[in-house]
């Protein structure tokens, strides 16, 4: 003890008993001093797990909003939204060989680490069709890959899908399961149909527990210019009477749909993938 300061310097962040300059522990409750500031109370309390421990809030993660713009004006925005705790929606989208991809998956909420299903379904599946396998083989693939995440029967995590290959010819290839959807714009015309009961619970999706589902695949050749919209409900639940953005680079338009999303109440994380089709849109 000879030579040490025992002067308390500060006071623990999460139960404020003095600590000690060089102190990596609070001797009274235990907490790791130095953690990561909470962006809600500003404690340097942030756990493991990323919760403060003094607010209990949950910290941001780059997930909770993310954004991707291709040279070619292609644009996708996910966004936690305003009533979720985290994001369990996910996206890709890439350019590859002239063609345009993207991948969106929405987590199933009644589901165990439903978010982990959402990325992996979609990282697997984006990577297969850029390189050209066929929807029906993208969507085994990725479900084969969400299906390896479940431990148990009681902990099988699972997510919707909808994927989109835009061609160099400007033909579109769909595959769906679940109620994610695509649109074409600027009409506004529904191109999927949801896997749903009347009472709105769906019945297909990827997961351990998902049985013996199968993936809708459609092509058409859209004419002239317009955009496709590839989305998740927390987007499409809120445009029955919604005038699409006429004007507008794609993400600029993405994010005007994110906003009418939030502005309506934001009860779901919201996912939007806009591409464009025939003459370039700008």
């Amino acid at each position: 003890m000879d030579g040490q300061d025992l002067t308390p310097r500060a006071a623990c962040p999460v139960c404020e008993a003095p600590v000690l300059a060089g102190d990596v522990y609070c001797e009274a409750c235990g907490h790791t001093l130095g953690a990561p500031a909470c962006a809600s109370c500003g404690a340097a309390a942030v756990d493991a797990e990323g919760y403060c421990e003094r607010c209990g809030a949950r910290q941001p993660t780059g997930r909770d909003h993310a954004e991707t713009v291709l040279p070619g004006g292609a644009a996708a925005v996910t966004d936690k939204g305003l009533r979720r705790s985290r994001n369990e929606d996910a996206m890709a989208l890439v350019e590859a060989d002239g063609s345009v991809v993207t991948v969106v998956c929405d987590g199933v909420g009644s589901s165990p680490r439903a978010d982990e299903a959402s990325a992996v379904a979609v990282e697997t599946a984006v990577a297969a069709l850029a390189r050209g396998v066929p929807q029906q083989e993208a969507f085994e693939l990725a479900g084969r890959a969400v299906a390896k995440l479940a431990t148990s029967v009681d902990d099988a995590p699972a997510c919707t899908y909808v994927s989109a290959v835009v061609g160099r010819d400007g033909r579109v290839t769909l595959g769906w399961a679940g109620d994610t959807r695509a649109y074409l714009l600027p009409g506004g015309t529904l191109l999927t149909e949801d896997d749903v009961v009347e009472t709105g619970e769906i019945t297909a999706w990827l997961g351990a527990d998902a049985g013996d589902v199968g993936l809708h695949v459609r092509t058409l050749d859209p004419q002239g210019a317009g955009l496709l919209l590839v989305c998740s409900d927390g987007l499409w639940r809120y445009l029955d009477g919604y005038a699409f953005p006429a004007s507008g680079t794609p993400i600029e338009m993405a994010r005007e749909m994110l906003r009418h999303a939030l502005d309506s109440g934001g009860q779901d994380n919201v996912t939007i993938a806009l591409i464009p089709l025939g003459e370039s849109h700008g």
